[in-house]
């Protein structure tokens, strides 16, 4: 019985991933028939977990006037008398059963907590339900009520191999970019740390490395340590998770080649009122940054400020705007560096397709102002980037760069990067990339690449 229940959840839910476009017109008889198919399935759980659901009081549905929706609806009504038969058979000698399901998932619930705990259930577990808890008599976890394990950092792996052809080249280039080892845990009630290791051909070094409190007096969250810093809408993210293969060009020329990381302290907390429907983000920075653009490569302090305002424009639509801005100076070499950047994405996003369907735009501004032994410099950067996912597995994508030599001599370079994405799973994806570039002192050059990404562990494809 079970298994065929499953079969039918399993077929009816897939015709619910498809009805909004047959049912557009009619969304309230959709979420009855969602709420319906939930209340099946919640029953079903109940009973393979040695448990009895209430019985259904509910009368069958009545037609919608949808032959579609009709007929799904007379085959849950059918599933659900079966399941009051089955019930019936399984629960007769046992105590009556509560007027609500919750009751099964509360006794489930402590039953399970208890049993993690290494603890036989108490009367209590069960006489508040009247219901019957799984059976607590397994063994227990080796090295008393905790097991070791349990001690232990949550952690992932992840590698990152790309073959790249030069147009004029013969062959290719094959390059293992990183491979990154995550370890997260939470330390106890009031903090957490992340680490990431970052293990290249040049060697070993800590991309990440921090421990972060949150539930602050004024709603902070406070990191200390080494952090990819909140420079627009990528900079935070890790180099195998960007839409692309590569950082955009402004991030490389002006903060580094890899984006902008460093050693120090950040303060983030959202502001307690709302604008124009918005919810506003605020980041206070401050690193010793190795950035050749911004500080000629010393430690020096780098310290950054950035606004991120959302708004949620419909169930479907969202989009945010950032200004971000972060200086230092490095008084041996006579440099003072400043840059403002703002930043804008938009993001469609179906509920009923949240991991099928989705289209998002990214632009990014930035300007910089340097000066260097009495000399003052503005140069500009800019990045137009568009995703679109048209089914589970299929990703396609461009962007745009532009960006000018930071100091020195003025060379202006530029790329079109577009790029085809397939994931294989979860785990794995795999992305082809074209590159033209063009830049006035180097002239023009084409590439490219097949990147092959895969993932283990709890945190597969960490963003940041």
């Amino acid at each position: 019985m079970h298994f065929r229940a499953r079969t039918a959840i399993l077929v009816a839910a897939c015709w619910l991933g498809a009805a909004p476009y047959a049912w557009g017109q009619n969304p309230a008889t959709l979420d009855s028939l969602r709420r319906s198919l939930g209340a099946v399935s919640a029953r079903i759980d109940s009973l393979e977990a040695g448990l009895c659901p209430a019985e259904l009081t509910a009368a069958p549905s009545k037609p919608s006037g949808n032959a579609r929706a009709d007929s799904l609806a007379a085959t849950i009504d059918r599933l659900n008398r079966r399941l009051d038969a089955i019930r019936s058979a399984k629960c007769a000698r046992q105590a009556p059963a509560q007027p609500a399901d919750s009751t099964d998932d509360l006794a489930a619930l402590r039953a399970a907590a208890a049993e993690a705990a290494g603890q036989t259930p108490s009367p209590s577990d069960t006489s508040d339900t009247g219901q019957r808890v799984p059976d607590q008599t397994a063994a227990k976890p080796a090295g008393g009520p905790r097991g070791a394990n349990l001690l232990n950092p949550e952690i992932s792996a992840t590698g990152d191999v790309q073959l790249v052809a030069h147009e004029g080249n013969p062959g290719f280039d094959a390059v293992a970019r990183e491979f990154e080892f995550a370890f997260q845990s939470a330390l106890d009630p009031y903090s957490n740390t992340k680490i990431f290791l970052a293990a290249e051909e040049d060697g070993v070094s800590v991309e990440e490395g921090y421990i972060y409190w949150t539930g602050l007096p004024g709603r902070l969250r406070l990191d200390l340590g080494k952090f990819r810093q909140q420079v627009g809408d990528l900079n935070r993210w890790h180099s195998h998770a960007l839409p692309e293969t590569e950082y955009p060009l402004v991030y490389q020329r002006f903060l580094s080649e890899e984006g902008l990381a460093g050693v120090g302290l950040s303060l983030y907390t959202t502001l307690p009122f709302s604008l124009g429907g918005a919810t506003h983000e605020i980041w206070l920075q401050g690193t010793t940054a190795g950035s050749d653009p911004l500080l000629a490569g010393s430690n020096r302090l780098l310290f950054l400020g950035r606004l991120q305002n959302f708004w949620q424009l419909s169930r479907a639509t969202y989009a945010q705007v950032g200004v971000t801005g972060l200086g230092g100076n490095n008084n041996a070499a006579d440099l003072r560096s400043r840059v403002v950047g703002l930043d804008f994405r938009f993001t469609y996003r179906p509920p009923e397709a949240g991991t099928r369907r989705d289209i998002t735009f990214r632009a990014e501004g930035y300007r910089l102002h340097a000066n260097e032994l009495g000399t003052t410099t503005n140069r500009y950067g800019t990045f137009l980037d568009l995703q679109a996912r048209t089914s589970r597995r299929w990703v396609f994508g461009a962007r745009y760069d532009y960006v000018e030599a930071p100091r020195g001599l003025e060379d202006t370079e530029w790329r079109i990067v577009p790029n085809i994405t397939w994931w294989q799973s979860e785990f794995v994806y795999l992305r082809l990339e074209g590159e033209h570039r063009h830049a006035d002192l180097e002239g023009t050059q084409n590439l490219l690449k097949l990147q092959a990404v895969w993932a283990m562990g709890p945190h597969k494809h960490e963003t940041y």
